[in-house]
């Protein structure tokens, strides 16, 4: 019997990709990815249990498995970090570019 591609193996390592490179751009965009790639990556795990003899590509799968998860911690830390910096910094001073390179200067001064 000839062994098939798993299917969505490659979407899934796509996806964990650009959930890694998506964390960058306010978090959220990595979560969405990081998200769909485990629900993906959970469907196509089930089908390769019920029959690992007849399919290839597991490995892009758990690949792709494992940069979602680490999509996930980065973009929640940076969303964590976001919050943060708005929290010290105040939601006016990063509206006024003025006031916010008076408040770096005072912080590079310290």
């Amino acid at each position: 019997m000839e062994k098939q591609t798993l299917p969505n193996s490659t979407l899934v390592l796509v996806l964990g990709i650009l959930s890694i490179i998506g964390c960058c751009c306010y978090g959220l965009p990595g979560i969405i990815f990081a998200i769909i790639a485990l629900i993906v990556a959970n469907q196509s795990s089930k089908l390769y249990k019920e029959n690992p003899d007849s399919y290839i590509g597991y490995q892009n799968l758990k690949a792709g498995k494992i940069m979602a998860i680490i999509g996930i911690i980065l973009s929640i830390l940076f969303i964590i970090y976001i919050f943060w910096v708005i929290s010290y910094l105040g939601w006016e001073i990063l509206q006024d570019p003025e006031l916010l390179q008076e408040k770096l200067n005072e912080l590079q001064n310290q």
